[in-house]
């Protein structure tokens, strides 16, 4: 797939910079198989076929970016812990991006208020090994004390209200640096609703910042995915294989879901996954056969995103186009805080 059949026009007043007022307050485009419907998030029930397995990602947003100042020196330094490496109390070891108006070199110190940064090593791609130091249990204070990793195209800090809605009520596993944002709309009393009509499976995918960075290459396959961590337990092994012996449909809430199915599928038995727990660089673009999801609820994405592309793959290229001009001409909020679309797919 060439890279530019993903450029859309997309204006910085269709960018949502805050959340609806509630989580399922948000706008939900259906995407049908003759034509497109307008409705809200807390209509999503009605949508989900009875009997159907909606699976969910309980991964947890860390509180990955870290503001200090260099030791010595005082220049500003802004780490983005990736991922965890190591712990041994008050430390922790993570894979990092930083920022600076120097390089972070091995030895550099950051001190970040009750923590403290070191630099161990520097590798490949400008990724940085740290080790994030406080005086009791650094884990814990990076949740008291670092930031909320909001994308940076929301142009602000963020602040108390992104330390709730930058993370789904059903969020259980600690390791992502950016939040599953489909299941941001899902609230308790919604979850409630979509138990009484269809059952609720899980798996853990921890979303790094490379799902988000843009494809630069000239094709689509040839872009470098960034591996993210994924864990498919027996139990949503098994809630797949009684779905499909039930004639039930596979519901993705967000295109991470997918990417974690479709990468635990079992190739033995169609249809169905395997236990997994180990990285997934999985790229799904126009073309690719899907053997597990038969239904997504997923926000609208970036231009040139690995989303975008599995959304085309999902809905079709054309539908996705002919969706995301409507979307704009209706006025929907895009990207992570903004509304959404309800996909099923074909043959569903």
């Amino acid at each position: 797939m060439k890279t530019r059949e993903l450029l859309y026009s997309l204006p910085e007043g269709a960018i949502a910079g805050r959340p609806a007022p509630g989580r399922d307050e948000a706008r939900l485009l259906v995407v049908g198989e003759h034509g497109f419907s307008h409705r809200v998030v807390r209509e999503l029930p009605e949508l989900v076929p009875a009997g159907a397995l909606v699976v969910l990602n309980d991964t947890r947003v860390r509180r990955a970016r870290l503001i200090g100042r260099r030791r010595p020196g005082g220049g500003k330094v802004e780490l983005l812990l990736l991922r965890r490496l190591g712990e041994g109390g008050k430390s922790v070891r993570f894979e990092a991006l930083g920022r600076a108006s120097r390089p972070l070199t091995p030895g550099t110190a950051v001190d970040a208020g009750p923590l403290e940064a070191v630099v161990l090593a520097r590798g490949a791609g400008g990724l940085l090994e740290v080790e994030v130091r406080g005086e009791r249990n650094a884990e814990a204070e990076l949740e008291r004390s670092a930031h909320v990793p909001i994308p940076p195209y929301l142009r602000r800090e963020d602040d108390a209200d992104d330390v709730e809605r930058y993370q789904t009520v059903y969020a259980r596993h600690m390791g992502s640096v950016a939040a599953p944002t489909a299941g941001l709309h899902l609230t308790a009393a919604l979850l409630e609703q979509l138990r009484r009509r269809a059952e609720l499976g899980a798996l853990t995918l921890h979303v790094g910042a490379g799902t988000f960075r843009p494809v630069t290459t000239e094709h689509v396959e040839h872009h470098p995915m960034h591996a993210e961590e994924l864990v498919v337990s027996d139990a949503l092994v098994r809630d797949v294989a009684r779905a499909r012996s039930r004639g039930a449909p596979i519901v993705a809430v967000g295109t991470t879901v997918v990417r974690g199915l479709e990468s635990a599928a079992d190739p033995e038995r169609p249809g169905q996954v395997r236990p997994f727990s180990g990285t997934t660089e999985l790229l799904i673009q126009p073309g690719h056969r899907f053997h597990v999801v038969d239904a997504l609820l997923t926000n609208f994405h970036q231009p040139r995103s690995t989303l975008l592309a599995l959304v085309a793959a999902f809905a079709g290229l054309e539908r996705v186009r002919a969706a995301y001009a409507l979307a704009l001409a209706e006025g929907y909020r895009f990207l992570s805080y903004g509304d959404a679309m309800w996909i099923p797919r074909r043959h569903a």
